[in-house]
C-alpha cells in the first residue's frame, strides 16, 4: 500500500489530501469524510482508508476547510461547506484519477456525504459510521449552552474534543435550513449505515432513522462495544473489512 499526498482547489482555499493506493491498479476510487473537528489523520480515517486500500479500493481522505492542513477559518464554515468540500473533493478525483464510486463518512462526516452523494452521480455506494441523521444534532448535542451568547454575539468560544474553536451564529443558522429525511429517501445508492450501541456522543437512535428513511438496497451493522471516534485499532480494521465486503459488489465496474 502507497500513501500520496495531494492537495486541490475548494471554495476556502487549498484543501490538504492523503490518497490510500492498493499494490496495483484499484478496483474502485472511494472518498473518506472525517468526523467534526478531526482531520484526515484521525486513527478512524487513517485505519479504515488503509484497510480499504489494502482490499483493492483507493481511498481519498481530506482535511475539511479550516482544519488539519486545509486553508480557511473554521468560524467561517458550517455543514454547507463541508458538503461543497465534498463535491470539490469527487470532481478532484474525477479529473486526475477516477470518480469515486465509494462514500465513507465517519460521524458528521457521513451526515455530509448523505447531503452531497446526489451531486456524485458515478456513486454506487454510501457508508455512514456513527453518523447524525440530521445536522442540526451536532447544535442540540454539542452548542446547546453556547445558544444564547451565539444568538446574542454572533459568536462564541466552544470546547470541542478538548480543543477550543470559533463558532459563529451561521453555523446554528446553517445547520437548520438542511432537513435530511427527503435526501436519505431518495438517495438512489446501496447504503450501509454502521453505528455501535454504547455511543455516547451520537446515539444509536441516529443510525435507526437513518436506515428507517432510506429504501433498499440497505443494511444496518451495530457496532457492539466500539466508541464513537472507532479508536481501538481491531475494531477499525473490522469496520474497514465489513465495508471491504459489502461494497464490492455495488462498486464493481460495470
Amino acid at each position: 500500500m502507497l500513501t500520496e499526498r495531494v492537495e486541490f482547489p475548494g471554495p476556502h482555499g487549498k484543501l490538504a489530501a492523503k490518497l490510500d493506493l492498493p499494490e496495483g491498479t484499484p478496483r474502485a476510487y472511494g472518498l473518506f469524510a472525517h468526523c467534526f473537528t478531526c482531520s484526515k489523520d484521525v486513527l478512524a480515517a487513517n485505519r479504515i482508508c488503509h484497510g480499504l486500500a489494502e482490499r483493492g479500493v483507493a481511498m481519498l481522505r481530506f482535511d475539511f476547510a479550516g482544519l488539519g492542513s486545509s486553508a480557511g477559518d473554521f468560524a467561517d464554515t458550517n455543514f454547507s461547506s463541508n458538503v461543497d468540500d465534498l463535491v470539490a473533493a469527487a470532481d478532484f478525483l474525477r479529473t486526475r484519477f477516477e470518480a469515486p464510486r465509494l462514500l465513507v463518512g465517519h460521524s458528521m462526516g457521513g451526515t455530509a456525504v448523505l447531503a452531497a452523494a446526489h451531486q456524485m452521480p458515478e456513486s454506487k455506494a454510501v457508508v455512514t459510521i456513527a453518523s447524525p441523521s440530521d445536522p442540526h444534532y451536532v447544535v442540540d448535542k454539542l452548542l446547546s449552552e453556547h445558544l444564547e451568547t451565539l444568538a446574542r454575539l454572533g459568536e462564541a468560544r466552544v470546547k470541542l474534543a478538548g480543543r477550543d474553536f470559533q463558532i459563529r451564529q451561521q453555523f446554528v443558522e446553517d445547520a437548520a435550513r438542511h432537513g435530511l429525511a427527503d435526501r436519505i429517501a431518495g438517495l438512489g445508492r446501496a447504503l450501509m449505515v454502521m453505528h455501535a450501541p454504547q455511543d455516547d456522543t451520537v446515539d444509536i437512535a441516529n443510525g435507526q432513522r437513518i436506515f428507517d428513511l432510506a429504501r433498499y438496497p440497505k443494511s444496518f451493522v451495530s457496532l457492539d462495544g466500539m466508541d464513537h471516534l472507532v479508536t481501538g485499532r481491531d475494531d477499525a480494521a473490522q469496520v474497514a473489512a465489513l465495508i471491504a465486503a459489502w461494497s464490492a459488489r455495488h462498486i464493481a465496474a460495470a
